[in-house]
């Protein structure tokens, strides 16, 4: 499956294998390639991976304080709740690719903790703001804020890691979204016994504290975010010129490639990477419907409020491990599309369960199982997905866009989402649970399509330049359309 508009020369990629043992270990001029990898996650995976979890609080906590008094003293109906949720993401869409345009064009060290720090101080807002449209635009914001950090990590990720060691990566980053979840049902539930201190509702405490907490990160996060390996202080020369070598026997990441609208471009007329957004957009519907509405579900299961924001903590938890254990898997097995469909259909069951009860006060049990199943299929999933333009992209600056298109292209479903579960459907929200299924159902279809049309395009290849690497040939890596390249399944 070739990139419309690309140029049919430069020399590409073999498909990346499983690793032994033995040449796991490989002396790399005297540095060892598991320790350098150790090394790695340690100063990268924490840092972006706080930010990330920040992020996802502070977009989703607005569930949470709903349920300790947001709509009530805003005199918010429900729908005009539904309609903040909405404006978040078209905030979100509008500035995704742009964010990263302007990541390219920057450093990480300065646009990411800059980013956050925006967020934070809006997010903060959200705490002090006293009528519905000032809400309104506050949710907006937050959106346009938060939009350049994943699509933006994920790049810079790119930068560091090979193709094969990016999945992983990619997955324990987002998994940092489902712990957000479970952390934000314990500090809602303490925050929200704040009610009343300095004359405010909880509510307001939770998205104050939250806020500030996101602003005081973004101050240091200036000292621990780096920039890319060639100025890393961490690392020592032997360490950059392993890194070096690993890199550029694997994909473009070392190329010293200037910012081009013209790769722009080619990624915005690749059916490829519209591709990719298809298979997040079948996800991100059931992501943020989950995240946004998963203590108000709860709630309406006849649970009290305080207990709702308990109980949101244990799907969450589930989530966060096999989000780290597929990962694991997927990474040892180098095989993305068959988990990411298995995941999917696990997410299928639990709506099948939620849809299925029909009187979810008098069983409310079954539903709340509904929630781990649904949850543990989602986040799983997601996190996989994600990682496939930063594997199959050639080129900075259109794995750069790729990336912020499969996220645009994706929330474009949360938009729908959020206008799905009106109050009016509860307790069985048979519309909303009803769209996730059929979503999740879609995103089978997708993803095997993908994987169908590039395993035969890797066959393809495969009979006309078998076994070949990307140091068969004297041109610089350019484009995936080479007979050389390998896509990642």
């Amino acid at each position: 499956m070739s990139s419309s508009g690309d140029e049919k020369q430069g020399a590409t990629t073999n498909h990346p294998r499983s690793l032994s043992r033995s040449e796991y270990d490989l002396q790399l001029d005297g540095v060892k390639e598991n320790a350098l990898l150790r090394k790695l996650d340690l100063h990268l995976l924490p840092a972006v991976s706080l930010l990330y979890l920040l992020s996802f609080l502070d977009r989703s906590n607005v569930a949470n304080a709903r349920l300790d008094g947001l709509t009530t003293d805003l005199h918010m109906t429900g729908n005009q709740y539904l309609t903040s949720l909405t404006l978040y993401f078209i905030g979100y869409v509008l500035f995704e690719i742009p964010c990263n345009v302007i990541l390219k064009r920057t450093t990480p060290r300065l646009w990411l903790p800059t980013l956050t720090m925006l967020w934070g101080v809006v997010a903060t807002l959200m705490g002090v703001t006293q009528n519905l449209s000032g809400f309104f635009a506050v949710r907006f914001f937050l959106g346009v804020t938060e939009s350049g950090l994943f699509p933006g990590v994920v790049f810079y990720l790119s930068m560091w890691y090979k193709r094969h060691e990016r999945v992983y990566r990619v997955a324990l980053f987002f998994s940092a979204a489902s712990l957000a979840g479970a952390f934000g049902g314990i500090l809602a539930y303490g925050i929200g016994k704040m009610s009343g201190v300095g004359g405010l509702n909880g509510w307001r405490w939770i998205f104050i504290i939250e806020g500030i907490l996101t602003v005081l990160v973004a101050l240091t996060a200036y000292l621990f975010i780096y920039d890319y390996p060639s100025t890393a202080p961490f690392l020592s020369e032997p360490e950059r010129c392993a890194i070096q070598s690993r890199l550029a026997a694997d994909s473009d990441a070392t190329a010293a490639e200037p910012f081009s609208w013209a790769a722009v471009g080619h990624a915005l007329k690749d059916p490829e990477c519209w591709l990719y957004g298809l298979t997040f957009h079948t996800l991100s519907l059931p992501l943020y419907t989950l995240s946004l509405f998963l203590p108000s579900i709860i709630n309406a299961l006849g649970f009290t409020a305080a207990n709702a924001q308990l109980l949101s903590v244990p799907p969450y938890a589930l989530a966060t491990i096999l989000t780290i254990i597929i990962a694991v898997v997927s990474e040892r097995l180098q095989r993305r599309a068959p988990f990411i469909v298995g995941s999917s259909l696990l997410a299928v069951i639990g709506y099948a369960i939620l849809i299925g009860n029909k009187d979810p006060t008098g069983r409310p049990g079954i539903s709340y199982l509904g929630t781990f199943f649904a949850a543990g299929g989602i986040y799983p999933a997601t996190a996989l997905a994600l990682s496939l333009p930063a594997m199959n992209v050639v080129g900075q600056t259109k794995r750069a866009t790729a990336t912020a298109m499969q996220i645009s292209v994706g929330n474009l479903g949360a938009v729908l989402g959020t206008q799905l579960y009106r109050p009016a459907t509860a307790p069985r929200y048979v519309l909303g649970h009803s769209f996730a299924l059929g979503y999740m159902s879609a995103n089978v279809v997708v993803v095997s399509i993908l994987w169908w049309l590039l395993a035969r395009e890797n066959a393809r290849r495969e009979a006309i330049a078998p076994g070949a690497k990307l140091d068969d040939g004297e041109e610089p890596l350019k484009n995936s359309g080479d007979v050389r390249w390998r896509f990642n399944t």
